[in-house]
């Protein structure tokens, strides 16, 4: 790996703007271990994807990001927009708040240790999901290596991105989620997969690539990277009390145990509401629905 072109995507306000400080670390620690490499510091919202789509292009073989879910989520994407996609592989060093994917990945979460992995031989090829939602007025799309979905995590996704980021882990979320509570009503929405089609009122609606989201939960306990198919976890008509009563189950992945909640395994699914309906990616907010999802199989490489 040492001899492979490398280049490292630096987000420096990730992790309550704490990467910052933290990369003169990472990069000697990168050092140490061998790995020659070129680095680019994110400079806003989009970025990492255009750095990523650019170094892939121009005959960087591994690009690491270095930062958040958001992070990770928009080198993917680069990646995948490339013209290299199939021959480039994404290291990660998470030193965002939440580390849903790595979580779901099995990756080290504390720096240290994934500098020290990222020279390791082993690749997991994963499966990435990809969702067309509506923003101004026009479709777009986006890929997503953890979790997407609609309803009130997206709402909960507003509401973190406004507050300031202090602390890592579930508070920003659970922050968020009683900003959320307080104004939010479940939707009617017509959800179809394959043939199938249903009407019925939600609270929300995730579809997993991977186990965890919102800086710990274990949203799809039983969703793979590498499976070919995409964890749908509906929870129905759920009220506010019932909800943050069920809310620390989520956290076992005991949740789909819950009458209101229903999980099934699927390549794509689609979304429509005659209501107003946000959509998230990796923790960042996209659009609004009609949304579709499907799989894309075994198609990014990952050092792990």
């Amino acid at each position: 790996m040492a001899t492979v072109r490398t280049k490292v995507i630096v987000n420096p306000v990730a992790g309550a703007r704490s990467t910052r400080r933290k990369w003169p670390i990472i990069s000697r620690l990168l050092e140490r271990i061998g790995l020659t490499f070129d680095f680019d510091y994110t400079e806003g919202v989009g970025h990492a994807m255009e750095l990523a789509r650019i170094a892939a292009s121009d005959g960087y073989r591994y690009l690491v990001a270095v930062g958040g879910d958001g992070t990770v989520n928009e080198v993917a994407n680069g990646i995948l927009h490339s013209t290299n996609a199939s021959t480039t592989t994404l290291g990660v060093v998470s030193t965002g708040t939440g580390s849903d994917f790595a979580r779901s990945a099995g990756l080290a979460r504390d720096y240290t240790t994934a500098c020290a992995n990222l020279t390791s031989s082993k690749r997991l090829t994963i499966d990435v999901g990809l969702v067309e939602y509506q923003r101004d007025g026009k479709r777009q799309e986006r890929f997503f290596v953890n979790s997407a979905g609609v309803g009130f995590d997206a709402a909960v996704v507003k509401e973190t991105e406004r507050l300031p980021k202090f602390f890592g882990g579930t508070i920003p979320y659970v922050a968020g989620m009683l900003r959320a509570l307080v104004s939010y009503k479940n939707k009617d929405i017509v959800l179809k997969v394959g043939d199938e089609e249903e009407s019925r009122r939600v609270l929300n609606v995730a579809v997993a690539n991977g186990n965890y989201c919102g800086g710990g939960m274990r949203i799809a306990p039983e969703a793979k990277l590498d499976d070919r198919l995409l964890d749908v976890v509906i929870i129905g008509d759920m009220g506010k009390l019932e909800l943050l009563k069920e809310f620390p189950t989520v956290y076992k992945g005991t949740h789909i145990n819950h009458p209101k909640v229903s999980m099934r395994k699927v390549t794509n699914v689609s979304i429509e509401s005659a209501e107003p309906m946000l959509v998230y990616a990796d923790g960042e907010m996209l659009g609004e629905c009609p949304a579709s999802f499907r799989v894309v199989p075994a198609t990014l490489s990952l050092v792990v």
